[in-house]
Parts: structure tokens; sequence; C-alpha cells
């Protein structure tokens, strides 16, 4: 996961959990190694940091774009369809149609002068 774990340090994430995207002399192959994070695994996620924290899914925000979030999102007090497909846009009730992910942490109720790096 070296571009997850290249943000996450950055940002400073105490979680990050992604495909790989598997290589061949310097190149992606298009394919991803096993296990594929998909739905089940977007779900166990959310209990699994949840639940370390003394805290519920209802407790936190979940963003995502695909219907492989759709359980993820329903599960999350907070279910962020973020430049969604249409199936997933219309079963949230926060979309970020426009912008960037900065507008996660104004839902958050952060102020412009609280961002690092800004």
């Amino acid at each position: 996961m070296p571009f997850t774990a290249a943000v996450a340090a950055r940002v400073g994430f105490d979680e990050h959990r992604a495909n790989v995207l598997l290589e061949q002399d310097g190149a992606f192959t298009g394919t991803v190694q096993e296990p594929v994070v998909g739905r089940e695994a977007k779900v166990a996620a959310l209990e699994e940091i949840t639940a370390a924290l003394g805290l519920t899914p209802r407790d936190a925000m979940a963003v995502g774009d695909g219907a492989n979030d759709l359980d993820m999102l329903r599960r999350a007090g907070t279910g962020v369809a973020l430049h969604a497909k249409p199936v997933v846009a219309d079963q949230c009730d926060v979309r970020v149609d426009h912008g960037d992910l900065t507008a996660l942490l104004y839902l958050q109720g952060y102020a412009e002068e609280e961002f690092v790096g800004r």
C-alpha cells in the first residue's frame, strides 16, 4: 500500500486500508493483490476501527463513490457520496458533487484556519 501509506503519513491518519495494485517490470498489471478490499471488508473496517475507539459506526463518517461502498455508507452515522455514481448518490443524504476532500472537513465543523498545511 505504498500510495495510501504515504498519504496516511502525510495527513496523520491512524488507519488506512486499500487494494494493492500489482506491478511487473515497473508497470501496473491491471490486477490487484488478494484479498480485494470489497464491500464486506469496508464494513468490517468501519466496525473494527470504531470499536477500537469505543465508538459505534453511527458515530463515524464514511465516504464512498461506488456500489461496493453502500453497506458501509448506510451503517455510518454520516455516509457521504463523494463524486459518486448515481446509484450511490441517490441513496445518500450527504453528497459532495463538486470540490474535493476538504469538503469533509467542513462537514465535520472545521474552519479553514484549522486545516494543517494551508
